[in-house]
């Protein structure tokens, strides 16, 4: 996906940047003429894809998510219930966990049912690299162009995709992504495909997928409301009506298992896991664990995600107004992350585009404030590679019995969003209380010159 040189548009009031146009062909064109880039960007998937393959014949256990989610189209094949047991009988000994998707999400799961629980571990692997990839290479291609009109300090785009999407596989919520047989850089690729270049381009497609993703999994759902709040209405109302069909469908293939999930099972949080373990890194689990299992304190996560909502949304305006589409979509992202009843560390996989958003403005700064841009890119860096999580004390409700410093760590997804938020509130204020005082240029020669004598 190439950028094209942005363009200028004069509304009469303003010069807004026209937005850019990602061509994926074209990009895909260049890439066939590179034999060791294709080379390089295939090498993982296809490891992948080989491992699962011999894991199958020596009979090795890996992906338990996966194999949850191929035992749910078995399930569904076979026209078994999908939600009266914790779990499904066609979920092998390792891997006994409920289905807690949405019905529809087991109709797309069906073709990982065609093979065996290690082979569909291996494909799932490989789409997500690759999707992660994509989701590099967009991200790069929806970067505002640096303000004093070079090129980037990067080679070439494509050259950068392939070392971000290599070194990437080193954060936490992707390489555990990988490991369980997640799907959530699929489903990040999926709204970043749509909202980046589908609905950005005005095709009628605009929406779908953001539909489909939300279909699969509840949490993209949000990503409708984006829309609407960036003007594309016809594309917010595909999506709803996308992820609506989908839910039509399944009512009317297994109509009693899809009222059960959403009048009884959806609002089952415990089927999810406990919501005050270390890997939930949302407001809900934190303020379960810092307030020891408070009956009150999941509504007080959702008023504080409600309240986190009105600075989230201007903040998000701000950049899309701006021609930063990239780091508008990151602030939703986030924000969904923080407001979800259960975010597990490896849904922060939105760290990568966010990543590549904060190396591309290293060098855009004056040695004197660099330092400041270095520090936050290597911070977040940091977070996402330091597997901090990991070596907390978890488990057993050890995580109620945490100290302060504890707590910090502990919670150190969830706080970098909303660190880095502050940050930037706290910039704009003050640069617009710069502005606010700085006094008035005085009116140049020319224009003195040129000012009618009375």
């Amino acid at each position: 996906m190439s950028r094209s040189v942005p363009t200028a548009v004069n509304d009469g009031q303003s010069t807004v940047r026209a937005p850019h146009r990602l061509a994926l062909r074209a990009s895909l064109a260049r890439l066939s003429a590179r034999p060791r880039s294709v080379l390089l960007l295939a090498a993982v998937p296809v490891l992948a894809i080989v491992f699962g393959v011999v894991a199958w014949l020596l009979d090795w256990r890996i992906g338990v998510d996966s194999a949850v989610y191929r035992a749910g189209a078995l399930t569904l094949l076979h026209g078994d219930p999908l939600y009266d047991a914790n779990t499904l009988a066609t979920e092998p000994w390792w891997a006994l966990l409920p289905f807690t998707y949405p019905p529809s999400a087991a109709l797309f799961f069906v073709p990982m049912a065609l093979v065996p629980i290690q082979v569909a571990w291996g494909v799932l692997t490989a789409v997500s690299v690759l999707a992660m990839a994509l989701v590099v290479r967009i991200a790069i291609g929806s970067l505002p162009p640096p303000k004093d009109g070079g090129a980037r300090w990067w080679a070439s785009p494509a050259r950068a995709t392939l070392v971000f999407s290599l070194v990437f596989l080193g954060l936490e919520p992707v390489w555990r992504t990988i490991f369980l047989g997640q799907i959530n850089l699929i489903l990040m690729a999926m709204v970043v495909l749509d909202v980046l270049v589908i609905t950005a381009r005005g095709s009628r497609w605009g929406g779908v997928l953001v539909g489909i993703a939300s279909a699969v999994k509840l949490t993209p759902l949000p990503f409708i409301a984006h829309l609407l709040f960036t003007g594309k209405v016809k594309d917010a109302f595909r999506a709803l009506g996308t992820f609506v069909a989908f839910q039509g469908l399944m009512f009317a293939i297994i109509p009693g298992q899809t009222l059960r999930f959403w009048t009884q099972t959806l609002k089952d949080t415990g089927r999810i896991g406990p919501l005050h373990w270390a890997g939930n890194q949302s407001l809900n689990g934190m303020l379960n664990r810092i307030t020891d299992l408070a009956p009150w304190s999941s509504t007080a996560a959702i008023g504080l995600a409600l309240v986190l909502a009105v600075p989230a949304i201007w903040l998000m305006l701000r950049f899309h107004r701006k021609g930063q589409p990239l780091a508008a979509l990151l602030v939703t992202a986030f924000w969904v992350l923080l407001a979800s009843p259960v975010s597990w560390s490896h849904h922060w996989v939105w760290a990568v585009p966010l990543i590549v958003l904060l190396i591309s403005r290293l060098p855009q700064t004056t040695p004197a404030t660099a330092w400041r841009r270095w520090a936050g890119a290597i911070a977040v860096i940091a977070v996402f590679v330091s597997c901090v999580l990991l070596a907390m004390p978890n488990g057993r409700n050890i995580e109620l019995h945490w100290v302060f410093w504890q707590n910090v760590l502990g919670n150190a997804y969830l706080l970098m969003p909303l660190v880095l938020a502050a940050v930037l509130t706290v910039r704009w204020l003050i640069l617009r209380r710069r502005r606010a005082a700085a006094p008035a240029e005085p009116p140049s020669d020319e224009h003195v010159d040129a000012a009618p004598a009375k």
